[in-house]
């Protein structure tokens, strides 16, 4: 069944094989989306993704929508959600999976809220859970007191951190959140109406644009995560950054954020956000020195460069 109210908005780089499997995957779904955008942010000349979408030999139960736009994921989301047509948009990444009644799943939770204020649902990806008591740093983050909350998919409005939403155990129903991925979620067009979009302070590889939009979409809507939404996040290494990079924007972009949302921060918040990146950066370094993975130090290394950054006044707007 079509459902005529939901848009898919997708985007991708370099990926073609994903997302032929995307839309094989989307055509299974018990409540199919009415069209699916894929904004691609190849630069011209390199049309695999083109091709495999454009296939005239494929097939799918819903229209599929192809268009170039470069500047990272956040610009390429931003344009997808402004030529969506429905009054539901999802986004999926390009190596999510969704489960065959993700949809019906979501759209049951979205019928119930009879006085709308629900404005975005998160999906639960089966394969990424892990335990924090099994995860070292976790486990130190803990121990050190370096937060004030562990429960998943909360903000740490006193030191700027997201806690990781995969160390929520498989559930049923839905639960309140913070923030909210970009890799599986609905949302209704009413929050875009009201001018929300990405931020393009998050350029090419997006760090925490899908905090920092959910948190801001936060000060209004209710935000839930949908136990019973099932997918898989298969994590492609096709079109990543390199360790360097992203550490650097893991100094940068958390502080972005931070500000942005917790503004006016209090020397404590900041006290707290620098003593919380300083164990970053020597737990990174440490790796590094002791396990002699090139990874480990890249990471060092942009973590870094990020502090100066910040220092610099990078992050001001």
């Amino acid at each position: 069944m079509v459902d005529e109210s939901l848009s898919v908005v997708t985007p991708t780089l370099r990926r073609p094989a994903e997302i032929v499997e995307l839309l094989e995957n989307l055509s299974e779904q018990t409540l199919l989306p009415r069209e699916v955008i894929i904004v691609d942010g190849a630069p011209e000349g390199e049309d695999e993704t083109e091709r495999a979408v454009k296939n005239p030999g494929r097939k799918f139960p819903f229209a599929v929508r192809y268009f170039r736009r470069s500047g990272g994921t956040a610009v390429q989301r931003n344009f997808g959600i402004d030529r969506a047509g429905g009054r539901f948009i999802a986004l999926i990444d390009d190596d999510v999976r969704l489960e065959k009644d993700f949809f019906l799943e979501m759209f049951k939770v979205f019928s119930g809220d009879e006085t709308k204020r629900i404005g975005g649902l998160a999906g639960y990806r089966t394969n990424q859970h892990f335990r924090s008591e099994d995860a070292a740093r976790w486990r130190l983050y803990k121990r050190l007191k370096l937060l004030k909350t562990f429960e998943p998919g909360r903000y740490d409005f006193s030191t700027g951190y997201p806690i990781n939403n995969n160390m929520q155990p498989p559930f049923a129903g839905t639960r309140p959140v913070d923030f909210m991925t970009t890799a599986c979620a609905v949302w209704r067009r009413e929050v875009f109406d009201d001018g929300l979009r990405f931020d393009r302070f998050f350029s090419d590889y997006g760090v925490l644009e899908d905090a920092h939009f959910s948190l801001r979409a936060g000060k209004k809507w209710k935000l839930m995560q949908c136990g019973d939404a099932r997918c898989e996040e298969l994590s492609s290494p096709n079109g990543r950054l390199n360790r360097r990079r992203i550490g650097y924007k893991c100094v940068v972009n958390y502080y972005y954020v931070f500000r942005d949302v917790a503004a006016p921060l209090s020397f404590l918040q900041k006290f707290r956000f620098w003593r919380f990146q300083a164990f970053e950066f020597i737990r990174v370094g440490s790796s590094a020195l002791r396990r002699r993975r090139p990874g480990d130090l890249e990471d060092a290394l942009g973590r870094l460069e990020g502090i100066f950054a910040v220092m610099r006044g990078l992050t001001e707007k």
